[in-house]
């Protein structure tokens, strides 16, 4: 197994991380275009990390504008083999309040206007999405979250919705029935793509707030969101430093994230032309190289 090297994703409110050293903004290139900013590297102890502000330094990118491609290529090609994904999000169960980290273990997709795959041209791959996170990076987390005497929840369903609005107290209700526990705008298709680029995933959720089921959130906006956000910026810090330290001590040999192009790519090589292979090189060439 090729060297591990961690890289975190900041949704809102956690647009940098501190505390580190040798600290560093690179501009990186892609075949997708730009990513939402530049990344840095920095380093605690002897690990070197890389990180990316989802939502661009200072907020200036919806979520459906993410360029997600373009991020999770970046990622890869410094060498990132696990992505640790924080992101804010709505509770829809009573139980989780405001100030809860869940550690996502399944997703619902109700996104429509994003790149969901690198694989759009030519070549066509399908991946396995049955398991969409590392469950070693999970219990990482859980790990981190329990030394920091954090309130947090084990496993959890997360609805990515388009947005930017939030929801209408109708699917609010319909996302609770369906037996979800929070929801959000940003971890599809993100996690999928992840998994296109054979990168192990995890996402960490923190509650912000009641959606608008919640008699006393019906009128969710963003002022009511800001403070909880604030706090757990700060949380989501000190969780990534405890992590850091310890994410290689957890097994990832059986992850599904490894080597899951083998299996995935139906396209008959003979097909497959000089221009898409070398646009993919970065996510695939691993498999798109095999002679």
């Amino acid at each position: 197994m090729k060297k591990r090297k961690l890289g975190i994703i900041g949704g809102s409110g956690l647009y940098k991380i501190e505390g580190f050293e040798k600290s560093k903004w690179r501009k990186i290139s892609t075949p997708w275009g730009n990513p939402s900013d530049e990344i840095l590297t920095a380093k605690l102890g002897k690990e070197e990390i890389c990180f990316i502000p989802r939502h661009s330094r200072g907020h200036k990118i919806n979520p459906s504008n993410v360029n997600f491609r373009a991020n999770i290529d970046a990622m890869k090609q410094l060498g990132v083999t696990d992505i640790i994904s924080v992101s804010a999000v709505g509770s829809l169960k009573e139980s989780l309040s405001p100030g809860t980290f869940v550690i996502i273990d399944q997703f619902i997709d109700r996104t429509f206007a994003r790149h969901k795959t690198f694989f759009d041209e030519e070549i066509v791959a399908h991946v396995s999405m049955a398991k969409p996170v590392s469950k070693s990076l999970g219990e990482c987390c859980e790990t981190a979250l329990k030394k920091m005497n954090i309130l947090y929840q084990l496993n959890g369903t997360y609805i990515v919705m388009e947005g930017p609005q939030f929801s209408t107290l109708a699917e609010s209700k319909l996302y609770r029935s369906w037996g979800a526990d929070v929801i959000g705008m940003t971890n599809m298709p993100e996690a999928k793509l992840a998994r296109e680029a054979e990168i192990r995933y995890c996402t960490v959720a923190m509650v912000t707030d009641y959606d608008s089921w919640h008699p006393d959130h019906d009128d969710v906006d963003v002022s009511m969101v800001i403070k909880t956000l604030t706090k757990n910026a700060s949380n989501a810090q000190n969780m990534i430093k405890e992590v850091i330290k310890t994410y290689k001590d957890f097994s990832v040999e059986n992850d599904p994230a490894n080597d899951c192009l083998d299996n995935a790519i139906i396209t008959d090589p003979k097909l497959r032309t000089k221009k898409t292979i070398k646009k993919l090189q970065c996510i695939a060439g691993r498999t798109l190289n095999k002679k």
